[in-house]
């Protein structure tokens, strides 16, 4: 039995005793059960809109399990590995100075240097596929 139904029984309990609700004790009764009436029927409302909630978060989480697949997809070129060397995302580097992290793009890679945005300091950096599957990283060593 949940606490909607606890309180419909309480409710028909104290209907079936024909309590006296103009003597001090009946109107304190009455009271307390319409109280408790209420409470349950805002705990009741609130268990609803989680359960909606609850339905429409796994809703989303699905949703997001689609793009999440679409985008972190194994690399384009036929490559089966998890190292990351061929896809076009973003790496990020620490700088040495402030420990800020910096995103760079591959444009950012040929460079093999620039400043750090939050602080100046010049970073260098030279990047290698240290990877062992040959498509991907023979495909970097092209460029």
């Amino acid at each position: 039995m949940d606490i909607c139904e606890k309180i419909a029984y309480i409710k028909g309990l104290t209907e079936g005793l024909d309590l006296d609700t103009e003597s001090k004790e009946g109107k304190i009764l009455a009271a307390v059960i319409d109280l408790l009436g209420d409470i349950t029927e805002e705990i009741c409302d609130i268990e609803d809109a989680c359960d909606d909630m609850s339905e429409q978060l796994d809703a989303v989480d699905e949703d997001l399990s689609s793009v999440e697949e679409l985008l972190y997809d194994d690399c384009e070129d036929g490559c089966d590995c998890d190292c990351g060397c061929a896809d076009e995302g973003l790496d990020e580097v620490e700088c040495t100075a402030c420990h800020d992290t910096v995103y760079l793009d591959e444009d950012m890679l040929d460079d093999e240097g620039i400043d750090c945005p939050n602080c100046g300091t010049h970073l260098e950096f030279d990047f290698d596929c240290d990877c062992d599957c040959e498509d991907c990283c023979a495909e970097e060593e092209e460029n």
